[in-house]
């Protein structure tokens, strides 16, 4: 019978990484870090403005089948300090929804909200959402509302 010997046994040489070569990797690993970061944070501040605007997109689509479901008339208002500060859906004096603040970004509307009639449509065509950030730095947003009431969300200014 013929023993065979196990290839751990066959020499001492043992397996992994040396401290140069773990070293070498997390440098590396830094300067790609560090080159990608002022590219990251324009991501981040364009994602935002993006999340804002389907953010308001989806509460107009909202409120317009608020007022078709429940056949009356439903206002969707600004909070107090401007559309940036956060929304409101109401029918009378009932809050159906609220929308918190948006930090860090601008956020310009109709002045006075809108109000969705019972059968989804408005009484004029409204003044377009703009969406941007505070300090200008990325690329901003728009919300345009048909005079049927359906939103359209597009990349751009107004």
């Amino acid at each position: 019978m013929i023993l065979s010997r196990s290839p751990a046994s066959a020499g001492s040489r043992s397996t992994g990484f040396t401290l140069i070569e773990l070293m070498t990797t997390v440098l590396i690993a830094a300067i790609l870090l560090s080159a990608g970061t002022p590219y990251f944070s324009d991501f981040i501040r364009s994602q935002r403005i993006r999340t804002a605007a389907s953010d308001l997109a989806s509460t107009l689509v909202y409120a317009r089948s608020e007022a078709v479901k429940r056949n009356t008339v439903v206002t969707l208002s600004p909070a107090a300090g401007g559309w940036q500060n956060g929304w409101t859906v109401t029918v009378g004096v009932a809050v159906l929804s609220s929308h918190e603040a948006f930090t860090g970004l601008t956020l310009t509307g109709p002045v006075g909200g809108l109000v969705y009639s019972s059968n989804g449509r408005l009484a004029a065509v409204p003044t377009p959402f703009a969406i941007s950030a505070s300090d200008g730095s990325a690329t901003s947003r728009c919300v345009s509302i048909e005079l049927s009431g359906l939103p359209s969300n597009f990349a751009g200014s107004c």
